[in-house]
């Protein structure tokens, strides 16, 4: 059984930075890229930031380009986001993501995902 568990999601003013961090465990995920999404309320779930899983390639949202950073762990399976100068559209539920068939900035094409982490951005 495949699992990826997100923490470090909270609430921060803006200007800020946080953490999240994605667990997967269950299965190797070598060679295969991970990724986070965002869905705020009333919006559609959008890709944030993908990685393959050597970290040599890194993958962004033109809206969060230059303040996130995608990183992994491949010795503890773990997937990060480091996010920096966090604006008020920021604000939503983050998703992490593993082994992506065709497009990785499409949601559909994401085969396991995490419950969710709430990142709430206070203007």
């Amino acid at each position: 059984q495949v699992q990826l568990v997100e923490s470090g999601g909270g609430l921060v003013q803006a200007g800020g930075s946080l953490r999240l961090s994605c667990a997967a465990s269950g299965r190797s995920f070598s060679n295969y890229p991970m990724g986070w999404f965002r869905q705020a309320p009333g919006k559609e779930r959008e890709f944030v930031a993908a990685i393959t899983w050597s970290g040599s390639s890194t993958f962004y949202a033109d809206s969060v380009k230059g303040r996130f950073t995608i990183s992994s762990d491949n010795a503890e399976n773990m997937v990060y986001l480091q996010m920096n100068s966090l604006k008020y559209e920021d604000t939503a539920v983050y998703y992490c993501a593993a082994d992506p068939e065709g497009d990785y900035t499409v949601p559909t094409s994401w085969g396991y995902w995490g419950q969710g982490t709430q990142v709430t951005v206070s203007s």
